[in-house]
């Protein structure tokens, strides 16, 4: 414990060093989609390489048909390793012109509620996150010559493009990235005061549905009420995937899929997110999915079935009197534990072809998909980091559920065979992905702090 305490002196006293580590790495345009940036990424990943190397970590920067990946070890000799994940690419800055100031040049600003906050590209999503870690590391180092546990590092430069070439890098590199437990800060807090540890994200299959009824577009007053309209068959098949209390009616969807336990429901139940509070600031009200079932777990641990997009014919300005020969529907299912992607996908394209007149035909365009995570809610280590968290804070720390997908920890369990616990200190007003990105300090300042105590619980 006085070496806890000695750590979070530091932490607390170098405060203004870490920022400024943080800024040198923000200020490098890491965007990872636009090949215009490719040396940038590349900087980004060797700055990291670099600072993990001064700390003692054997680090490198590793090639891949893309954007480099960096790893670092420690070699402490502890009962215990943890491999944390990370990423240094950052999203485009489009539209500019609605920056308050530029992405690339952080600095600290002050709201008028009194907050400071960190603004720039990347200062939540995920470099303010990796370096809450970084500098956690950075504190023990400094105070005690070593780490509770010993610590591998794996920092992508490919995650805000799909994470292309990572998979196959942890594949191949499955000796050098063994843990006992894995580690990513790329998730949120409930709240700004309450910490919270997501132990499920949802898999994620994607399909492109099209119909093909006429071999050609038809004059819809020569043909109209004759020849089948492909958009009308598309339409009542979409319609017909739901029933009316919310349900998906393909049958073997829910095959395997879990209840969520009654305590876990009772903890959500008790954070008190409403329709109305969840609904309402996007302009909605009602939830349209499983009656019966509250947000949580509409969000995060039921499938859904949704569709992203369905087109045909003529959609020009003005008129145009046609049927169309073809319909098109790109669709995605989110997925809980236990359920098989390739199951759902073909659930899903055999309650399509069944529903296809005879004269009509279909073809079905999608990718392989991914499965859904979660961490058993007995784990030792889930117990270890919630009890570290709410010291930390003050308040006790939730479990949740992520409703989105991030496929490379499926490959973790996969491929490594590790659990991951996903502790991220970014707020839902973060604003990842768009204009004025930004990361509060407190969130940053705590985050550190936060992981000092994680380390010490996971070594027991």
């Amino acid at each position: 414990m006085a070496d806890l305490e000695r750590v979070l002196a530091s932490v607390d006293a170098n405060l203004d060093a870490s920022l400024q580590r943080l800024f040198a790495l923000v200020r490098i345009p890491s965007i990872s989609t636009d090949s215009a940036f490719a040396a940038e990424c590349r900087r980004a990943g060797q700055w990291l390489a670099d600072d993990l190397a001064g700390l003692g970590f054997a680090a490198q920067l590793n090639e891949t048909p893309g954007h480099p990946i960096v790893t670092a070890r420690s070699d402490f000799g502890a009962s215990k390793r943890v491999m944390f994940y990370g990423h240094y690419d950052v999203q485009p800055v489009d539209p500019l012109d609605l920056w308050n100031t530029p992405p690339f040049e952080p600095a600290l600003v002050t709201g008028a509620d009194g907050k400071t906050r960190i603004v720039g590209r990347g200062t939540a999503d995920d470099k303010g996150q990796v370096m809450t870690f970084v500098e956690a590391c950075r504190a023990y180092l400094a105070v005690t010559g070593t780490l509770p546990v010993d610590v591998t590092f794996l920092l992508e430069g490919e995650e805000e493009s799909g994470s292309i070439n990572t998979p196959g890098f942890v594949a191949a590199n499955r000796e050098t990235l063994a843990a006992d437990v894995a580690l990513v800060c790329d998730t949120n807090m409930w709240d700004a005061e309450t910490p919270a540890i997501t132990v499920s994200l949802r898999g994620l299959v994607h399909d492109e549905i099209v119909v093909k009824c006429a071999n050609r577009d038809l004059h819809s007053g020569y043909y109209g009420g004759a020849a089948r309209n492909p958009l009308h068959v598309l339409s009542k098949i979409i319609a017909d995937v739901h029933d009316e209390t919310g349900r998906v009616t393909i049958p073997g969807f829910y095959d395997d899929v879990r209840e969520t336990p009654d305590e876990v429901k009772a903890q959500w139940e008790g954070l008190g997110l409403t329709p109305e509070k969840f609904l309402g600031p996007i302009g909605l009200a009602v939830p349209s999915g499983e009656q019966g079932r509250s947000i949580m777990e509409l969000t995060s641990a039921r499938p859904t079935f949704e569709v992203n997009g369905m087109w045909g014919g003529y959609v020009g300005e003005g008129a145009k009197t046609v049927i169309p020969s073809i319909a098109t529907a790109k669709i995605s299912c989110r997925l809980v534990a236990d359920q098989d992607p390739a199951h759902v996908r073909e659930a899903v394209r055999a309650f399509i072809r069944t529903r296809i007149p005879v004269d009509c035909s279909v073809e079905f365009r999608g990718g392989e998909g991914n499965r859904a995570v979660a961490v058993n809610h007995d784990s030792p280590d889930l117990a270890r980091a919630a009890t570290a968290l709410t010291e930390e804070w003050g308040k006790a720390s939730v479990t949740i559920g992520g409703g989105g997908s991030i496929p490379i920890v499926g490959h973790f369990k996969k491929q490594l065979g590790q659990d991951t616990l996903l502790v991220g200190f970014s707020l839902d007003d973060d604003r990842i992905h768009s204009p004025n990105e930004k990361y509060d300090l407190t969130c940053f300042h705590k985050g550190i702090r936060s992981w000092v105590r994680i380390l010490a619980a996971l070594a027991g």
